[in-house]
């Protein structure tokens, strides 16, 4: 049961005196056990339509995976029912990967669900690199087609990338912790190396090779969320992998605040009985948006947009919203 509402004014009173004495819950949570990736998957299926997941992401750096997190407890009290976190690209950043895996086992464990987002550096450059120009960055058709290749350099520098991450993922996987798993991200967008290539030997076969390669290697936790910005171009299913290949279909909303009902449509009538969800936005959602598009499973706001786009009383709104489900209040 959901704590009852406060007053914004004296809800920021209470956080801030909670922030001076030490971190406290403001419900106890339900520690998740381990779990297969159906559990989480046959949970977003019956809270379609009647509830929806608050989610925060933890950007870098890497030392700091839980700290946008912690923001959403000072403001309201609550922790979000999803964490999300990357897998990094910088040098100082994959060197911490581990800090990354080590606070999934824990959000796990505290009662919140686990999404892993992959900024990955082009297999054009080297193996660490800055956003801008390794991940922000344009390889020419025929290097994508060496990537996606078999046997090709560019191929072989991919798997090797992908290899790399393949311990770290096994963690999670030997924990028994599903991951809701976003690579390739904004999959119809230019600004990535990977992006804005529709059809069939275009982008999503990126994310088809990925999920082969990752079966092979046991990764059967891994809920493979497929992902497009709203870009009023339209086509997203243009980008689409197939059923085989997505558990999840979401979208981010950067174009505009919140989604349309046209972008709410097109998302369903590519996911089908799949779960949809938002999967990261600047702004807050509100009741309105959530009752008129109630199917979305799970939100995920974009670590420094929680404060540097929403006030305190917009987030505490959101997170008491009765719909809205946060740590502590998931079941299985």
């Amino acid at each position: 049961m959901k704590v009852p509402r406060i007053p914004a004014a004296a809800l920021t009173a209470v956080v801030a005196s909670a922030a001076l004495t030490g971190p406290a819950h403001a419900i106890p949570a339900d520690t998740f056990a381990p779990a297969p990736k159906t559990t989480v998957i046959n949970y977003l299926k019956t809270i379609t339509g009647n509830h929806i997941v608050s989610g925060q992401h933890n950007k870098e750096p890497a030392t700091s995976p839980g700290q946008y997190t912690r923001q959403v407890h000072d403001i309201t009290g609550q922790w979000p029912g999803l964490w999300g976190g990357d897998m990094m690209f910088t040098s100082a950043d994959i060197a911490n990967r581990q800090s990354v895996i080590n606070q999934a086992r824990t959000e796990w464990a505290n009662g919140s669900l686990v999404a892993l987002t992959w900024h990955a550096c082009s297999p054009t450059v080297g193996a660490t690199c800055d956003f801008e120009g390794g991940v922000k960055t344009t390889v020419s058709d025929a290097q994508f087609q060496q990537i996606v290749t078999g046997g090709t350099a560019l191929s072989n520098t991919w798997r090797s990338r992908m290899a790399a991450v393949v311990p770290y993922l096994r963690q999670l996987k030997d924990a028994g912790i599903p991951v809701l798993w976003r690579p390739f991200h904004e999959m119809n967008e230019s600004w990535n190396w990977w992006g804005h290539r529709p059809g069939a030997n275009g982008s999503l076969k990126l994310f088809q090779q990925m999920r082969d390669y990752f079966t092979s290697q046991g990764l059967d936790n891994l809920i493979w969320v497929w992902n497009v910005q709203d870009n009023p171009a339209g086509g997203w299913a243009s980008y689409y992998p197939g059923a085989g290949y997505a558990d999840v279909v979401s979208l981010d909303a950067w174009y505009k605040s919140y989604p349309s009902a046209a972008d709410y449509a097109q998302i369903q009538s590519i996911a089908g009985t799949k779960p949809i969800a938002i999967a990261e936005m600047g702004k807050v959602p509100t009741a309105a948006l959530l009752d008129s598009q109630p199917k979305w499973t799970y939100f995920m706001i974009w670590s420094e947009q929680l404060r540097g786009n929403n006030t305190n009383a917009e987030i505490q709104n959101a997170y008491f919203l009765p719909r809205v489900h946060n740590q502590g209040e998931i079941k299985f």
